[in-house]
């Protein structure tokens, strides 16, 4: 049965799907609204979570000892090893009902980690997992970079913006490196489900979650998460500046379903990609640059070129049967 969006909507402040108030994330933080978002969207489907959480914000703002946000199954591992960790629990789940020494429920193995616990240090960990079939939900919280530890680089930091790792100065305009795709890595898994999310857009986040629940075998949700501390935007702006990268290409919404893709949002017309970089004080000093359009320029033409990618990808698998 479809998610509802409304009814959603209703039990939204009225239920705890797994993790609840008393948190100590930053206002505005995107990370917790896309865990409340995932767990929804799950209990809402009469899946019972079991969470793996990887180091990173959304756990020590989380479990902050002797306390606790969670009130559902739920183990934190190291930086690495989350997706082992959930892959490793699904199993002795299967194993424990084969011997009937567990209820026969329906259980949603979620995982979820930052970006430097997925790009970086987390990636053997989740491409090991993907490669062996295990059915789970790994949930990306991507805030482009190492937030928790004071915002360094990572492999999901865009060019230009300013880490204390790659600064901006009068040599350099910070990360010179592309953001890695990521969601690419894991399509190329081949037998996965692969999706980009953001929080601006719920009906078609909690129809991907959905989907993922449903999909037999591995499922990979990829949500842009602005860090308002880092990303330097007021705390009531996340789901805007979430907003204006999806209508600037820069975080174009798409899925990928063991071989076909699908985009799954087509504004009407799009955004320059410089809107979006303006309203972001992390590029700040990139902007001020005199070398500044030049980089814009280079970073439009690449937005651009991945989105026609996109499209031509979409068109060259619209036909074909689902592996």
């Amino acid at each position: 049965m479809p998610v509802n969006l409304m009814q959603l909507a209703k039990e939204f402040d009225k239920k705890d799907p797994g993790i609840t108030q008393g948190h100590r994330l930053c206002p505005g933080c995107g990370a917790p609204i896309i865990a409340k978002f995932v767990l929804m969207v799950a209990k809402h489907l009469g899946y019972e979570p079991v969470v793996g959480l990887a180091t990173g914000c959304l756990e020590v703002s989380t479990t902050i000892y002797p306390y606790t946000a969670w009130s559902i199954p739920y183990i934190h591992n190291a930086f690495e090893n989350v997706a082992a960790t959930i892959s490793g629990v699904e199993t002795a789940y299967k194993a424990l009902k084969k011997r009937r020494r567990i209820p026969d429920k329906k259980y949603a193995f979620i995982a979820f980690a930052g970006d430097g616990g997925t790009y970086d240090i987390g990636i053997q960990s989740l491409s090991g997992a993907i490669e062996r079939g295990h059915k789970f939900i790994y949930v990306l919280y991507d805030n482009e970079g190492y937030m928790n530890t004071g915002n360094q680089r990572s492999g999901s930091t865009p060019p230009g913006a300013y880490t204390t790792t790659a600064p901006v100065g009068k040599l350099l305009p910070g990360k010179a490196q592309l953001k890695k795709n990521i969601v690419e890595i894991v399509a190329g898994h081949e037998n996965v489900y692969a999706a980009t999310l953001s929080l601006s857009e719920p009906m078609d986040f909690f129809n991907k979650v959905e989907k993922a629940l449903k999909f037999d075998g591995p499922a990979f949700l990829a949500v842009l998460s602005p860090c308002v501390r880092f990303w330097r935007v007021p705390d009531d702006k996340a789901i805007e500046v979430s907003k204006l990268a999806v209508e600037t290409k820069y975080w174009p919404l798409y899925e990928y379903e063991r071989g076909v893709y699908r985009v799954t949002r087509k504004p009407r017309s799009f955004k320059p990609i410089e809107e979006f970089l303006k309203a972001q004080g992390r590029f700040r000093a990139l902007l001020a640059r005199p070398d500044a359009k030049d980089i814009i320029d280079e970073l439009q033409k690449y937005v651009d070129a991945r989105w026609e990618r996109l499209l031509v990808l979409e068109e060259a698998t619209k036909d074909k049967p689902i592996r």
